[in-house]
């Protein structure tokens, strides 16, 4: 079977990884990246750690507004399928390269997987949230993480094809964790101590786009008393300067490149705490064994929140240096999420 996979961003290139092992097993995969992280930290690393065959094209797209780099994936993925006329076509998550891969597909009437499907932040200010629900309602094989994503689908009236398989990205963190143990040397190269710092990533248009929430959030990492280990996203470093925010970088706060996928293992693994508002970093923190701060109102990922190992504080400043002052440790860690088995689960769906 030909299956062609569209990537364009971190989160994609690790679910794919762990993907297109299995796959290449029996099939042929076609890669497409659409270029949407475009920069060595932000792709090509990636590509090179996590062993992920090189791409077949490269769109090239860049960054843009939503609807313009949005059109213009859709436009050149539509040129590709028609060349390529696979079987299938496969998405990740919730980025503009999702919506775009499944828009295409379906109106060139190919099948789409969506890995990933069925998360839910009730908060239609996000796009990701406009891309998810889109993505699912395109979709002819829907490839769940949690019960509670499949029960999302099933209020949507969406009932057939959908499957829950886990979370395809703890395969990858199991790959990475073995590979980081044996290869990386980040802590030694930043002069930090293990359980002696606290990982921060902050990316989110939510957050960094908004004067006063990006100011509350940086007022907290400031005023935290802690060594924060901060690798700055470019869309952060961007509005942090348009903002004049530099000021509330004080001397605790260590702005490092963003990293590749083996580094921010390491440094997830080994921190005392992680404050995040990624969606991919909640849940590897709870894998992990890390408690989370996680710096939105609302997440996808409701299931880390119930078990105890990851707050909920937004931008509240008070909140946020409460939490990493006074984080109680459950008692409990239950399995969450699968078995590390996902990219067999979702490869024998695909093809069924």
């Amino acid at each position: 079977m030909k299956l062609l996979t569209i990537v364009g961003a971190r989160p994609q290139f690790i679910k794919a990884a762990a993907l297109s092992r299995e796959l290449r097993k029996k099939h042929d995969e076609v890669i497409v990246h659409t270029g949407q992280h475009y920069d060595d930290n932000m792709s090509k690393v990636f590509f090179k750690e996590l062993e992920i065959p090189q791409a077949d094209y490269n769109l090239g797209i860049g960054s843009n507004s939503h609807g313009a780099q949005t059109g213009a994936m859709l436009e050149q993925i539509e040129v590709v399928l028609h060349k390529e006329k696979p079987d299938r076509v496969i998405v990740f998550g919730d980025t503009n390269s999702t919506l775009a891969g499944a828009l295409a597909a379906a109106k060139m009437h190919i099948p789409v997987a969506h890995i990933e499907a069925g998360l839910r932040s009730f908060n239609r200010i996000m796009p990701e949230e406009i891309n998810r629900v889109v993505t699912d309602h395109l979709s002819d094989i829907l490839l769940c993480p949690s019960r509670t994503a499949v029960t999302n689908l099933q209020k949507e009236g969406i009932l057939i094809g959908v499957y829950e398989v886990g979370d395809i990205m703890l395969d990858a963190l199991l790959f990475a964790k073995d590979k980081a143990k044996r290869s990386v040397k980040i802590l030694e190269r930043l002069k930090i101590e293990k359980k002696r710092y606290i990982l921060a990533t902050l990316h989110r248009a939510e957050n960094t786009d908004n004067r006063k929430r990006l100011g509350s959030i940086l007022r907290a990492f400031l005023n935290s008393n802690e060594i924060i280990v901060f690798p700055l996203h470019p869309r952060t470093k961007k509005m942090i300067k348009l903002f004049c925010m530099e000021s509330l970088l004080g001397k605790n706060v260590k702005i490092i490149e963003p990293v590749g996928y083996l580094d921010m293992v390491w440094l997830e693994q080994n921190a005392r705490m992680i404050l995040t508002d990624s969606g991919g970093i909640q849940k590897e923190a709870y894998w992990l064994k890390i408690p989370c701060i996680t710096l939105r109102d609302e997440t996808e990922w409701v299931e880390t929140v119930t078990s105890g190992w990851n707050v909920l504080t937004g931008a509240n400043n008070s909140k946020m240096l409460s939490n990493i002052a006074n984080f109680i440790l459950p008692q409990e860690h239950s399995s969450l999420y699968g078995d590390g088995q996902t990219a067999k689960k979702c490869c024998e769906k695909i093809i069924d």
